[in-house]
């Protein structure tokens, strides 16, 4: 395997992100990226280059009005929201909700998971109406787009299908290409509770047993690349073996794939071509500050994308809240990605409700590890609504909530008696009564209103 190319680029003209970083040249992304996360440009393209950072931002997304983001090291905690057509549930006007929700209520990507009939006109559209990054998985596509059944497909429908998602203006494709015939074998000879739970990897599982191929992602990763140079498309190494329960966290699988996972990424910047590293799962509490460190140091500190983890099995229709509080401690530790989850998770297709619910709770997850982290000014906006919770300035705190419109709404449908407060304490709110004392105001809570 060829070493990394750190003093040049690929040949011909620069095209990727990591191209033109490693040509010692800011893009405007970059500039954008730098701008938003208080950062100066030249730290950005320095990480750009070097593959700490992602920039995703495919170049045709860019035409269109992408707002581009950093993911990565020193950068704030980004958030992604699923969505997409099911099979089951097609409804294309309740997935559009979710995508306005998302993109009004402060996601930073979206990913199409639409997995029925032919959905290249939905992700056409997201694409040209949406600047957040967007994410999509080809495997999912595949079957619907080629019209064949899982074990007809050939290596060459697979990588077809990828190029067509690379010529729409997808910014990241998650690629399950580290569950190789090795990665199954440990898998076989080690066993698991809950077997695998990806649904790409399922699939190429299964297609591996039946064909007795090698996971074509995997054995022509070569052409997977060169899809992925010519429109700058960040791969995100799909975890294939995470963990679907607390009894397969940091097991054999998982980690025989980590490794592979570090190889191809590797591979991949050797090419020009941008990262991230997607990661479980399920994982107990006291076991996810180490496997976000292995990560890093198998992976060669490229940007960690997780999925919660889920820090208990039994939060099922909560486990939004079971997710954020993995969230907020593998982020601390290090990750740089959250995926959402929601309320749904487990039971079925989340609806509108259920997407801003798990929005909402994977912000605030991404939130509180950015201060543990030391995230340039992710105190700030607390500190601003600390000052406005002291003067009981309602207008002001809505500026600074995460979610205003349901704060704001939740606020208004209780009013108090007692100007200023809220039905929670009245006329006894202790910011009001020090707020007086302080004042020098006479207190009377028997009559006062």
């Amino acid at each position: 395997m060829s070493t990394i190319n750190t003093a040049g680029n690929p040949p011909n003209e620069p095209i990727t992100q990591m191209d033109f970083a490693r040509a010692g040249k800011i893009t405007p992304q970059m500039r954008t990226v730098a701008e938003r996360e208080g950062r100066d440009p030249g730290y950005i393209r320095e990480r750009v280059a070097r593959g700490s950072i992602a920039i995703p931002a495919n170049i045709r997304h860019i035409e269109r009005g992408l707002t581009p983001r950093g993911v990565g090291e020193g950068l704030s905690t980004k958030v992604n929201v699923n969505l997409g057509i099911s099979g089951d549930k097609a409804d294309a006007a309740e997935e559009w909700k979710k995508v306005g929700i998302a993109v009004n209520r402060g996601a930073d990507a979206i990913m199409d998971l639409s997995n029925s009939g032919k959905t290249r006109a939905f992700r056409q559209q997201v694409i040209d109406e949406c600047p957040l990054m967007v994410g999509t998985v080809p495997m999912y596509d595949a079957i619907g787009y080629m019209e064949k059944p899982l074990v007809e497909l050939t290596a060459e429908d697979l990588l077809e299908v990828l190029r067509v998602h690379a010529e729409d203006g997808v910014d990241f494709v998650t690629v399950h290409a580290g569950i190789n015939r090795s990665v199954v074998k440990t898998f076989k000879e080690t066993g698991r509770l809950m077997n695998i739970v990806s649904r790409g990897g399922s699939l190429l599982f299964g297609w591996m047993e039946v064909t007795g191929n090698e996971n074509p992602f995997y054995e022509f990763y070569d052409e997977v690349l060169k899809i992925c140079h010519e429109y700058d498309v960040t791969i995100s190494l799909g975890d294939s073996c995470r963990p679907g329960c607390l009894y397969d966290a940091n097991d054999a699988m998982e980690t025989a794939e980590m490794i592979e996972l570090g190889k191809l990424t590797k591979r991949a910047w050797d090419a020009g071509v941008q990262v991230m590293v997607e990661g479980p799962g399920h994982m107990a509490i006291d076991e996810i500050a180490a496997n976000i460190k292995l990560q890093k140091r198998l992976c060669h500190n490229a940007p960690f994308y997780v999925l919660g983890p889920l820090v208990t099995d039994i939060g099922v229709g909560y486990d939004h809240i079971t997710a954020a509080i993995g969230g907020a401690i593998s982020a601390s530790a290090g990750a740089d990605f959250l995926c959402y989850v929601t309320p749904a998770e487990h039971l079925c297709l989340p609806d509108a409700h259920d997407v801003l619910e798990g929005l909402m709770a994977t912000k605030i997850a991404a939130h509180a590890a950015d201060i543990a982290k030391g995230v340039p000014g992710a105190r700030d906006a607390d500190n601003r609504m600390a000052q406005a919770r002291r003067k009981l300035d309602w207008e002001e705190m809505w500026k600074y909530a995460l979610d205003p419109q349901t704060a704001r709404e939740r606020y208004e449908t209780s009013p108090a008696a007692t100007k200023g407060t809220c039905t929670m304490c009245g006329k006894m709110c202790a910011v009001r009564t020090v707020n007086k004392v302080l004042e020098g105001t006479t207190i009377d809570l028997d009559s006062e209103h």
